[in-house]
Order: C-alpha cells, then structure tokens, then sequence
C-alpha cells in the first residue's frame, strides 16, 4: 500500500487474463501494449505476474518488447530465460490434492492449458469453497484459487506476491517501487506488497477494497486507464 505522492516507481507488474486480454478468449487489448512498451522505453521496467504459465508469459514479454521476466502459475515459477525457470511450488502435492478432489467431488477435470512446473490447473465446474474444505480436511498444505480464468490448486505459501518479491531480487527493485495492476482473487498478494495497487473496473468488490486505487475501465481498457492514472499523478 503506498504512502502518498512522494512515491518512487520503478516497475510495473500487470496480470495477463482479464486485464491485458478480454477474459474468456485470450485477445489481447492492442492499445495497452503501445502504453506498456512505451513505459519500458522511457526507463521502467514492465513485466507480467500472472496465473498462466512463465513460459507463455515470457516469450509474450518478448514479442511485446517489455522487460523479460515473467512470474507465472500463480508466483510458483519465475522466468528469465527460455530454459531458465525457478520453481517454488510443489507440483507432486498438487497432484494429490487433484487425486482426492476427484475422489470426492464430481466435475473436477483438468484444463488444457500449456504445461505446467508447480500447480494443477483444473475447469471452473465445481464448488470451489467445498473444495478448499475436502482440502483442509485431509490436512493437505494446499489452497484452490480462482482466477477467473481456471481454478489453480496451489501450494500453500505459493501465490503471485511470493513469486513477485522473489522475481524482484533480480532486479533490484523493492516491492514498494512497483505498480501492481490486476482484477482477481489471485492478485491480492500483490496489491498487499507493491508500493501502488489498482484493480480494474470488473473486479470483485473484495478485490477492490484491497487496491490503493480503482479505475473505471474493464479489462485491457482498464489497463490503459490504469497506466494513464499512474503516468498523470506519479511519474516524473
């Protein structure tokens, strides 16, 4: 949470689904890709913290010409390089907490998505919360996120500020410097460690008491309004 005006910025960490792309179809909003790229070229550094995988976000911070790191599977991998991954989930618990949500809950399918290091990625077709619940009674260090794009079953400890505050050491850069921009569930870890928060104008409520700030704007336009606050109140 910032403290004022007096802020010092040096980075911007943006969600990919639902705040870059239309959520549901993955097209990314081109207008926000000339503002993230223009924000790299005078200095700062953009990258994506998202609930896809580093590699897809990665190689999209290549084509996109932003700063090449990228936070993927929900903090539990961090990629600077095509071969170059740090993983700080545990992907084999993940497993096990599939194999038991199967067992006791109907509708729990995996979702086709790119391969995964530290999570297991499942459909949005069955009740999260009497998931969690099974969870918490086999007394399995495992937690189930949505982030309207796919349920995630994480490791407990294993969320985007986690995988952010550890992307940052190669940087340099301290949490308090960086702009978090996002519209659900799973960035609230973020909001709670970055210098400035702002949730997009689609966002839960929960979501949006626990931003510094909220714009109007939905999904990639609401990440340009976004970066057009923070141009017009921060930078310098």
């Amino acid at each position: 949470m910032h403290s004022g005006k007096n802020l010092t910025i040096k980075a911007f960490a943006v969600d990919i689904d639902g705040t870059l792309t239309e959520n549901g179809n993955g097209m990314i909003y081109l207008p926000a890709i000339a503002k993230m790229r223009f924000l790299e070229k005078i200095g700062y550094r953009v990258f994506f913290v998202t609930g896809r995988s580093s590699v897809e976000a990665f190689v999209l911070s290549v084509f996109l010409g932003i700063t090449r790191i990228a936070v993927g599977e929900n903090g539990g991998v961090i990629s600077r390089g095509f071969a170059d991954h740090t993983i700080l989930g545990n992907k084999e618990l993940c497993l096990k907490g599939y194999e038991i949500l199967k067992k006791y809950l109907s509708n729990v399918d995996f979702k086709p998505v790119f391969p995964r290091l530290s999570e297991v990625v499942l459909q949005r077709t069955f009740d999260i919360e009497e998931g969690r619940k099974i969870l918490r009674e086999k007394k399995l260090e495992l937690d189930i996120v949505d982030s309207k794009y796919a349920f995630h079953i994480n490791e407990i400890g294993i969320n985007k500020g986690r995988g952010l505050d550890h992307a940052l050491k190669f940087l340099n850069i301290e949490p308090k410097e960086v702009v978090a921009i996002g519209d659900s569930e799973t960035d609230v870890p973020i909001f709670g460690i970055c210098g400035l928060s702002i949730a997009l104008g689609h966002s839960d409520d929960v979501v949006k008491s626990k931003a510094d700030h909220v714009v109007s704007g939905k999904e990639g336009v609401g990440l340009c309004d976004a970066i057009d606050y923070v141009s017009l109140n921060y930078l310098r």
